[in-house]
């Protein structure tokens, strides 16, 4: 009797390892929306800094431009010592390296998804004293990707509310090399400002500065007169290399945004199954992806 019962449990116990049961359905749609939504997410934000970027500054210049040529003809440019941020304050030109752009007011990162930045803490381009403008070499279009191609003697000019104005390059420097001399009486001296593209990695690599440095002498020898009260000093977002920290709260929201997709996506695949599901969600997190890489790229350094 003993040997029978024996017999029995023997034959219904398990004859291996037991192996623990699979993680809960949910988990398994949760984690498959949630890889979904970040492959998505990295693909659009590098699609968006490398390509779409510069349609879009592009499609941007193209508006300033018109805005722009407005304005001069009405009298309404902006003739300093301040201007409304992301306004159109110049036309700049450098036939040797084919730019051709709208320089807007502001050096964030944020403004210069437009177009090349003024520094709002030196006079406008083209009047007396130093003017600083700062632009991308890489994404939204990397306006001045080409300035380490300039050679001294090289024309640049401006265009503003006073005048069209021709400078020729003095010279080109990096962060530790000398600066230029003081200036002469009259003189209009732009500095053009971008990240060094010539590292190994590029401008990915050191984060060196490079600067080229122009003036009215050689050409038309003096600049437009300044109006006084340029700010002395502007945010540290605005200096080169910066990351414009104003666009966190934002960048924020969208990523919450994302998180609330994911938990959606997950819910969804419960009751509808098959294909229906990512066309029904896959704009939706398009447009959130979008959005999120937009702002996320103001956090990257303003001269890439």
């Amino acid at each position: 009797m003993s040997a029978d019962v024996a017999d029995r449990a023997t034959e219904a116990a398990p004859s291996g390892p037991t192996r623990p049961a699979g993680p809960p359905r949910t988990r398994l749609e949760v984690g498959s929306s949630a890889a979904f939504t970040l492959a998505l997410l990295s693909l659009t934000l590098l699609l968006h800094l490398m390509v779409l970027s510069g349609v879009s500054q592009a499609r941007e210049q193209a508006v300033l431009y018109d805005a722009f040529r407005a304005d001069v003809a009405g009298g309404f440019v902006p003739v300093g010592p301040t201007a409304e941020v992301g306004s159109a304050v110049a036309l700049l030109t450098i036939p040797a390296i084919g730019v051709d752009e709208v320089v807007v007011e502001g050096s964030a990162s944020g403004d210069l998804r437009a177009g090349p930045g003024h520094r709002r803490d030196t006079v406008l381009p083209g009047q007396v004293g130093v003017s600083v403008v700062q632009g991308r070499a890489v994404t939204y279009g990397g306006p001045f990707a080409r300035l380490d191609e300039l050679a001294v003697g090289d024309v640049v000019e401006v265009v503003g509310a006073q005048g069209r104005q021709r400078l020729a390059v003095t010279g080109l420097r990096r962060a530790g090399d000398p600066l230029p001399g003081p200036l002469a009486d009259g003189e209009a001296r732009l500095t053009l400002v971008t990240a060094a593209t010539d590292t190994s990695l590029g401008p990915f690599g050191t984060g060196e500065v490079l600067y080229v440095d122009t003036s009215t002498v050689p050409v038309d020898g003096e600049g437009f007169p300044a109006p006084g009260g340029v700010p002395g000093a502007v945010p540290a977002g605005e200096k080169p290399q910066h990351v414009d920290t104003a666009a966190l709260p934002l960048l924020a929201l969208q990523l919450g945004g994302l998180c609330v997709a994911v938990v959606g996506i997950a819910l969804l695949r419960r009751r509808v199954t098959g294909a229906l599901v990512w066309v029904v969600s896959t704009p939706v997190v398009l447009a959130l992806a979008w959005a999120t890489a937009d702002s996320a790229s103001r956090l990257l350094p303003n001269l890439l």
